[in-house]
């Protein structure tokens, strides 16, 4: 098993660095996703249990949520992912591994023993007797073995990450497109007045042009009377 828990880490270290190059976002940011998630899925779960219990067991399990909800602000809510971004950027620059991948090693073989085994007895529970309670139990087995994992991976050093990248200059771009087309616009105004003015000024001439045309031949009219 421990062979087996060697490759199913290196290979999520994999992932979370294609992931962070992907992205700029690192297995950190990752791991803070997941247990949000899982936290949601947890307080579902005590809430379809809470209504199908009796009183004393729902106010059991209200005091338990209240509590695990006040030591998560104090907690895990508390500091940012920053923070835990900084320390493992300050870890890798240092040149040491995560200390998680040793430390937290029988936890993970545990949480994996236990999924590999419950995912044949959940899925007939829930096929067949179609108990969503069940399904979720075994969602939150899964989400806590894959945080385990990534918990315990390296970061690459910071980087903004292509897709970031790319989303910045499709949206340079969108940005410089009105721009050029609306400098394009104030020329053709600008030439369309010019022309304007210069057909006024041709229109002016042929009207001076006519009036001493006009006035030159009432003259030789009145002389010739």
């Amino acid at each position: 098993m421990t062979y087996i828990d060697s490759a199913i880490l290196s290979l999520t270290e994999w992932f979370c660095r294609k992931f962070q190059l992907l992205t700029g976002r690192t297995n950190v940011w990752l791991a803070v996703q997941l247990t949000n998630l899982s936290i949601i899925v947890y307080f579902v779960w005590a809430g379809m249990y809470f209504w199908r219990s009796d009183v004393a067991v729902r106010i059991a399990l209200g005091l338990f949520c209240s509590g695990l909800l006040y030591a998560l602000t104090q907690t895990i809510f508390k500091v940012p992912i920053e923070a835990y971004e900084n320390e493992a950027y300050r870890r890798v620059a240092k040149g040491f591994r995560n200390p998680r991948r040793v430390r937290d090693a029988r936890l993970r073989i545990s949480f994996l023993t236990l999924a590999i085994v419950l995912f044949y007895p959940i899925l007939f529970v829930y096929l067949n007797l179609r108990v969503p309670m069940a399904l979720l139990t075994y969602s939150l087995i899964v989400l806590t073995t894959v945080v385990l994992y990534v918990l315990a991976c390296d970061p690459l050093p910071p980087c903004a990450g292509k897709v970031t990248e790319w989303l910045r200059g499709s949206a340079a771009s969108r940005l410089a497109a009105p721009e050029s087309s609306g400098g394009r616009a104030d020329f053709s105004v600008l030439s369309g007045s010019i022309a304007l003015k210069r057909t006024d000024l041709r229109c002016l001439r042929r009207r001076i042009i006519v009036g001493r045309t006009l006035s030159s031949n009432l003259q030789c009219q009145s002389s010739s009377f």
